[in-house]
């Protein structure tokens, strides 16, 4: 996969850009706040539909086009993927290159006296599509170093990186899981109603099929998920610390379909061999013991809402205890085995996205990110001086300068 132009009006501080991009690395080159991660941001939102900088949307619109009482945001991308081919006409599974167009608006319209809301249109090929019908269509992988949350904040960042990469990667697995939160909100609603006012608990009973089956999904496409990408983020991370050491992933899903026993966070937990109605039927035995408890609280305390993983390396919790060499390293590896795991799962490269990471970076660990991107299509890297990359490299690659907005290709 390889995108081939990126068109933005009023995105951030851009007004307007139009670019063409090869399909190799390109380096956008350039002092602080001129627009680098801005292009980076763009693309991701576009696989992604969520910004990595801000939780508000509505802070994507340049300022000045937000000042309008209507105020619209245009990010569109052309880019080539591959799709699978007829089978009968091709035995060998050959996959032909074919074009898209995938545009995103963001649209701040009035509302009530002096009120503003934002919505999103999203259109494939001239289409409008639902985000969840269209997510991962294209696809792409973001490392920036303030990610160190995923490690060092709270649960709910760990959470959100396991949805985003899962939703570009298992088609159903956005729609899954937005149908899971609205069936979770209608539950709480129900269970704050009934410890307020009392009433008969079985009204549950339809939210408690609901939640068991969505989230029995979603619990087993995390399991497989973190287990594929940990095999490959061993890998990368025991040649990064050259066998120094082993890193492990551990999910902890808050409702754990295996029978609960005595173990340490360092013991390795299969459940690979799950089924998804074996998770089921433990699930809502689980949600009908925790009913009283849950109604007196007005919430549901367990499901996929409250998963948590935690990263460890030789047998210590990098949340807790590891250094930033240590947060640094595990999250670089953690990316390059989320780029094969999407190659595998998808047989596609995604767009690998890199915002100054080389900076973060000792002279070896530059080298050994230069070697694993190098057979991916499409990689861009951003950096405030072109020589923390090694000149050879550089020769090869795409230089673009980025001053104010604009773009000056060397």
């Amino acid at each position: 996969m390889h995108l081939n132009h990126l068109s933005l009006t009023n995105f951030r501080n851009f007004a307007r850009l139009d670019l063409d991009l090869p399909r190799r690395v390109i380096l956008l080159v350039g002092n602080n706040a001129q627009g680098k991660t801005s292009i980076l941001e763009a693309i991701y939102f576009l696989a992604s539909f969520t910004s990595f900088q801000t939780n508000t949307d509505r802070q994507l619109i340049n300022f000045v086009e937000a000042k309008n009482p209507l105020a619209v945001a245009r990010l569109v991308a052309e880019y080539q993927r591959s799709d699978p081919v007829d089978q009968r006409s091709d035995p060998v599974g050959q996959r032909n290159k074919k074009k898209h167009k995938l545009e995103a608006r963001l649209i701040l319209e009035p509302t009530g006296i002096n009120g503003q809301r934002l919505r999103k249109e999203v259109l494939l090929d001239g289409v409008k599509k639902q985000i969840n019908e269209i997510i991962g269509h294209f696809n792409a992988v973001i490392f920036v170093p303030q990610m160190s949350g995923i490690i060092e904040d709270g649960p709910e960042e760990r959470r959100r990186y396991l949805n985003l990469a899962l939703a570009q990667t298992v088609p159903a697995y956005a729609g899954v899981l937005s149908d899971y939160n609205q069936a979770l909100s209608q539950r709480n609603a129900l269970l704050k109603m009934l410890g307020e006012n009392g009433g008969n608990s079985d009204q549950l009973e339809v939210w408690d099929e609901t939640l068991v089956r969505l989230g029995a999904q979603i619990i087993q496409w995390r399991i497989e998920a973190v287990q594929q990408i940990e095999r490959l983020a061993v890998r990368v991370h025991h040649e990064l610390t050259h066998g120094r050491e082993v890193l492990r992933l551990n999910y902890q899903p808050a409702y754990d379909p295996l029978p609960p026993i005595s173990m340490k966070l360092t013991t390795d937990t299969d459940r690979s061999a799950l089924k998804t109605d074996e998770i089921q039927k433990g699930f809502s035995t689980r949600l009908k013991e925790l009913r009283s408890e849950e109604i007196a609280r007005g919430v549901t305390t367990i499901g996929p809402h409250r998963d948590e993983l935690r990263f460890l390396t030789n047998g210590i919790d990098l949340g807790d205890y590891g250094s930033r060499g240590q947060i640094r390293t595990t999250l670089l590896a953690l990316k390059l085995a989320e780029v094969n795991w999407m190659k595998e799962r998808t047989g596609e490269w995604p767009v690998i996205l890199l915002d100054e990471v080389m900076a973060e970076l000792d002279l070896q660990r530059r080298a050994d990110l230069l070697s694993y991107v190098s057979d991916a299509e499409q990689v861009l890297f951003t950096a405030t001086d072109e020589h923390m990359f090694a000149s050879e490299f550089v020769q090869k690659a795409e230089v673009w300068k980025v001053r104010e907005g604009n773009i000056q290709k060397e």
